[in-house]
């Protein structure tokens, strides 16, 4: 059965969203030399030729060879050598600390392969049955929101892969430069909180960890007009906050001693001054700007120094209900977060850095993961993992919610996160 003209709009507004998402990666390619493309310096960090197969890989398992008659595989091995985790597959996976010893396929022939998905895509989304379509549109829309969040994951990898290098080299030496400045003082703005809901309304596209939407107390508090800055970091710093153990959880201290940390990652001190690594290679630290790059015990031990705490996730969602979803996103081309504005209220809640919140990251009230491979994208992770809420510097702006739940192990550093202080009202 033909789709109807309505039915064929929202086909072709998906394709068209389609291509628009994969020629976004690309794009953030092209800065890369060729050397670049392999590049694996840390377990955590993959190489961009990965990240662009595997979003590839992504359409073509759960896509592709389902919905797609007589569809051929671009290489019957490319489903093990880029299937991140899902195990459900039946394939297996290449291992992930890996990913990085593989000088082919060639950058070239990963470019081929994405072309030959794309080109499958596009038949498919014109051609797919009606009776397929609300199954196959709705895979759709998450592997459309996988590639973006993958395009975040090419940003931060590809800022730890240069940074690994002494000659401390740029991605892109023409990015844009906020001027050096002290950070406004902070302000606070008070919530009566109650019973409220939090999670995601069911008409809007949003992934399983966002749901069910359900009911939370929360206790009056207030929240900090603004992240923490580089200048409040460096004063934690100067007092000792690397040093003294009365500020950090055991987890954390421990981590402290065994990682020798004394500074987030990105920091380097020359010639008595602080300098910062950027993807536009090496600049002073700047005294306004959101600090980032801090693991989960790092936010959690300045919160503690400042005598604050960190907002748990459904205080953050109250305050973010109904507030435009605007900010310093990628979009914007900083590729860095930028010093707050001047305007009253909350700033920065959303873009230029993920926050840390003091919520694991575990199932909604009534949580089921969804049947077969793709139940794995999110259920499987919830245990000894932190929330991040707001999208950063790297996110892509239509890919956020209010409900978005970001989730990392807390000690992971290299995602550009960092803290909003909380305190609680009497």
């Amino acid at each position: 059965m033909l789709a109807s003209s309505t039915g064929m709009e929202q086909r072709e507004r998906l394709r068209l969203k389609f291509q628009q998402v994969r020629t976004f990666s690309e794009r953030l390619c092209e800065p890369l030399a060729i050397e670049d493309y392999g590049l694996q310096t840390t377990l955590e960090a993959s190489p961009p030729k990965w990240h662009l197969a595997h979003v590839s890989w992504f359409f073509e398992t759960f896509l592709l060879r389902p919905y797609q008659p007589g569809y051929r595989v671009f290489h019957p091995r490319f489903e093990y050598l880029f299937n991140s985790y899902y195990e459900q597959t039946g394939t297996g996976f290449w291992p992930r600390p890996e990913r990085g010893r593989l000088s082919r396929p060639t950058v070239a022939e990963v470019y081929d392969y994405r072309h030959h998905v794309d080109e499958a895509m596009s038949r498919l989304i014109v051609s797919c049955p009606d009776a397929d379509w609300p199954a196959l549109s709705q895979r759709l829309l998450i592997g459309l929101h996988h590639e973006q969040q993958h395009q975040e994951l090419l940003v931060t990898d590809i800022k730890q892969h240069l940074a690994y290098n002494p000659l401390r080299p740029a991605y892109r030496a023409d990015l844009p430069q906020a001027p050096l400045k002290d950070p406004d003082p902070i302000a606070w703005q008070t919530f009566d909180g109650g019973l409220i809901e939090i999670g995601a309304p069911p008409e809007a596209f949003a992934y399983d960890n966002e749901r069910p939407r359900h009911r939370v107390f929360v206790a009056p508090f207030a929240l900090a007009d603004r992240p923490v800055t580089n200048g409040e970091y460096l004063a934690f710093m100067a007092d000792g906050g690397y040093e003294d153990s009365v500020h950090w959880l055991s987890d954390g201290w421990a981590t402290v001693k065994e990682r020798g940390w004394r500074h987030p990652p990105y920091w380097e001190q020359q010639d008595g001054t602080w300098q910062i690594f950027t993807l536009a290679g090496m600049r002073p630290l700047n005294p306004a700007e959101p600090v980032c790059h801090l693991s989960y015990y790092e936010a959690e031990a300045f919160a503690t120094w400042a005598g604050k705490r960190l907002p748990t996730e459904a205080e953050w969602e109250l305050a973010a209900r109904g507030r435009t979803l605007s900010g310093n996103f990628v979009d914007a081309g900083w590729l860095h977060p930028r010093p707050a504005g001047s305007e009253d209220g909350l700033r920065q809640l959303f873009g230029d850095i993920w926050e840390w919140t003091g919520s694991a990251y575990l199932p909604y009230p009534g949580y089921r993961a969804p049947a077969g491979a793709l139940g794995e994208y999110n259920g499987k992770f919830m245990c000894n993992q932190m929330v991040l809420r707001g999208g950063s510097c790297a996110s892509s702006q239509d890919h956020l919610r209010p409900s978005y739940r970001n989730f990392f192990y807390p000690h992971e550093r290299w995602q550009f996160q960092g803290l909003r202080l909380a305190e609680d009202l009497a």
